[in-house]
């Protein structure tokens, strides 16, 4: 164990190590795996460089030469069948003139070109365009920016569906070939498909990779296949390496193996891959790198959770003695390499959650590895990637991102948790304020009840725009069988108190649980429309229950009364086939759930009776009209607990001090003059209360020496006066509270 760790200090880089992200993810930012593998390595002293394949094929594809190429093919291939591919064919030389300004538009340039693309008769217009009446119903009054962008998007959404329909039936813009990698439980589509010859989009694809091959001339080349709909165009590029490049060794990790590849047996798999990795990849990597480097003698071998092939079986190897690294070890992701300006940003559908992750280029960093909830019975819990917890320190995340926004100019963050956990948001959004730090940030949460009003306003002056949550099924009884550890009461009031600091919330919804009736769909749906309808959600998505091997519910079936479809295993398990004994059929109710909606979000059909969205009898909703505004209207006072810290966000006020008469009596009030973003106000208050209160705000900022908590300013206020929390509850200090007087 020690030599081998000594070797490793003292590798040398002298030759280059290869991360690439396959085709396709998102047009707007990278996915951030490499970018974490790169930060990793810098730490090691190991030279890498990454590449997102999937942003550079597009860039080539949707360009003036890249479209001349496409329909000379298309033409070539005589495969123009529909009315539409046939007119988007026709106007081929309108699409070349204009698509270099369009994406160079969509790019964040030249932003006056906006009202071109908004002026009639300038974008050649396909079967996309005319969805446009009901959108711009949807999107209700857009700015002329955001619908130039959507404009740009539907075009190049039409040029897509030219090249599905007559090029590349796999295409699409943030997966290619997807079907090919989900529920393949055996290699051998996958494998047929690859013994075919190239699409198009393999021929570009395959260009670019070979041209960045001849200039880094790696030993190490590393995939990262985060989703099925990168896979195909992995092993293909894999396939191209081995063909072409026989030196240089190939691996693949990523959230794809990760989950779906934990029973891999086919050695089929590795004619294309030397190493397969799992879980956390940073030591993984780190040893591969020894063993291409030949740093690591036959004897002394040592493997990090990695699959190889040896002597014509499947090994999978874990004998290294070394842990994962900690959070804190694992540096600052590293974005450089990246064309980071070139990043496309698009305005597809008219879910608000969704333009969040469309529209704009997002630094990502995780807050914690894991879950620090680890219980959803439908959730991939046993796995490390969840399973094991370990949040990073407030300081060393928000150094970070000062880091980042120093490399890459931009100040956005997508925490990218499982569940960023509340204690930890906290501290983050503290940190921030008091390194007075001005930046937009967004995360994924549990709907917990540590999410109090003020906490709310807290992390909106931090910068936090959105939360995205799981309210899941929507009735207590299944959330309970889910183990989720919220009820439906709680999820109405936390969303109320993000809604109120102006953050918007979009909640993952479910249907089709195990065990779940159709009494239960349809209450569900009514919970939904009444949290949209009080508007303390702004967007949701509904998706059917899915089986996996790795949750609750796959490792133990029968507790759930459900009954899997085995089948045997040779290459990826994650997605399983199950009866329910129920016997519903939950796909029937997919449409009107997905319809109802998509009308919620945008303020309308609330008066629908539910019935109206389904073409098919359904029972009538067992939950009361008013249930949900009944939830966000009743209050509960409680005090703060003594050791919750008290935060003055607002500008210190201008006291002035005021003698009153009346009636013969005189007495003395200071006047606080509070100037807050939007208005001014006074607050008048006896003049020794007054005093005490205008100290005390000097000390509660949140940059003070001698933050207190609540206790100690309860303690201090009555040693000089009485009752504090009658004074806490007066109107002075209740202004004060909408103001920026925060307990958290």
């Amino acid at each position: 164990m020690h030599s081998s760790i000594f070797v490793l200090k003292y590798i040398s880089s002298l030759s280059q190590l290869l991360l690439i992200t396959p085709p396709f993810t998102q047009l707007n930012t990278p996915y951030p795996a490499t970018a974490y593998l790169k930060g990793f390595l810098n730490t090691k002293k190991i030279d890498s460089f990454q590449m997102d394949l999937g942003i550079e094929v597009i860039l080539a594809l949707f360009s003036k030469r890249g479209l001349e190429q496409m329909f000379a093919e298309a033409g070539e291939k005589g495969k123009i069948s529909s009315p539409n591919a046939q007119r988007i064919y026709a106007l081929r030389e309108h699409y070349e003139a204009v698509i270099d300004e369009v994406v160079d538009f969509l790019q964040g340039n030249n932003h006056t070109f906006a009202r071109q693309i908004c002026s009639e008769d300038f974008l050649p217009e396909g079967s996309r365009f005319e969805q446009l009446d009901d959108l711009d119903w949807a999107f209700g009054f857009m700015g002329m920016h955001d619908k130039a962008k959507h404009l740009a998007t539907l075009m190049l959404e039409d040029l897509s569906d030219f090249i599905v329909e007559s090029l590349d039936p796999r295409f699409g813009f943030s997966r290619y070939a997807e079907s090919l990698g989900r529920s393949a439980n055996s290699f051998d589509a996958l494998y047929t498909a690859l013994q075919g010859a190239g699409s198009f989009i393999d021929e570009i694809t395959l260009k670019l990779l070979s041209e960045k091959l001849k200039e880094c001339t790696p030993k190490l080349v590393c995939f990262s296949v985060p989703f099925p709909g990168n896979l195909y165009s992995a092993f293909k590029c894999a396939q191209f390496i081995k063909t072409n490049f026989s030196q240089v060794k190939i691996a693949m990790g990523g959230g794809f193996p990760n989950t779906e590849l934990r029973s891999l047996k086919d050695p089929r798999v590795f004619e294309f891959f030397d190493f397969i990795t799992l879980d956390d990849g940073e030591l993984p990597i780190e040893l591969l790198w020894a063993e291409v480097n030949g740093h690591q003698s036959k004897e002394e071998q040592k493997f990090k959770r990695t699959y190889r092939l040896n002597n014509g079986k499947v090994e999978y190897l874990n004998n290294a003695l070394q842990s994962d690294y900690k959070q804190s070890e694992l540096g600052t992701p590293d974005y450089s390499d990246l064309p980071l300006s070139k990043y496309i940003s698009v305005i597809e559908i008219a879910n608000p959650m969704h333009s969040l992750w469309s529209d704009g280029r997002w630094n990502k960093l995780t807050m914690a590895h894991g879950c620090y909830w680890g219980k959803c019975t439908f959730c991939d819990v046993s796995l490390d990637y969840i399973k094991l917890y370990e949040p990073i320190a407030a300081k060393m995340l928000v150094d970070r991102m000062e880091e980042l926004i120093a490399q890459t100019g931009t100040n956005g963050f997508h925490f990218v948790d499982e569940a960023a956990p509340p204690a930890l948001m906290k501290a983050v959004a503290l940190e921030i304020l008091k390194r007075k730090l001005t930046l937009t940030w967004w995360t994924n949460i549990r709907f917990e009840k540590s999410f109090t009003q003020d906490l709310c306003y807290l992390l909106k002056a931090s910068g936090c725009i959105a939360v995205s949550g799981g309210l899941e099924v929507a009735s207590n009884r299944l959330l309970a069988l889910i183990d989720k550890g919220v009820s439906v009461e709680q999820v109405a009031r936390v969303t109320r108190n993000f809604t109120q600091a102006n953050i918007m919330v979009h909640a993952y919804l479910m249907y089709g649980y195990p065990t779940q009736s159709e009494q239960e769909t349809i209450d569900s749906l009514e919970m939904v429309r009444q949290l949209f309808e009080a508007g303390v959600v702004q967007s949701g998505f509904w998706h059917q229950f899915a089986l996996t091997a790795h949750s609750p519910i796959g490792l133990n079936p029968e507790a759930f009364g459900i009954v899997p479809k085995t089948k045997e295993i040779t290459f990826a398990n994650n997605d399983v086939d199950f009866t329910d004994p129920s016997g519903i059929d939950h796909s029937k109710f997919s449409f009107g759930l997905k319809k109802s909606l998509f009308n919620y979000m945008h303020g309308t059909g609330f008066d629908l009776p539910l019935k109206e969205w389904f073409d098919f009898n359904i029972p009538r909703s067992t939950v009361a009209p008013g249930y949900i505004a009944d939830i966000i209207e009743s209050e509960v006072l409680e005090f703060p607990k003594d050791n919750a810290k008290v935060l003055w966000l607002g500008v210190l006020p201008e006291a002035q001090k005021r003698t009153k008469r009346k009636k013969g009596k005189v007495w003395n009030t200071l006047v606080l003059t509070v100037h807050h973003k939007r208005e001014c106000f006074d607050l008048s208050l006896e003049l020794e209360r007054g005093k005490w209160l205008n100290e005390q705000l000097h000390q509660l900022k949140i940059n003070s020496s001698k933050p207190k908590t609540y206790g100690e300013l309860k303690s201090d206020f009555e040693t000089r006066f009485e009752d504090f929390e009658f004074f806490w509850h007066s109107k002075p200090m209740l202004t004060l509270r909408d103001y920026g007087l925060l307990v958290v």
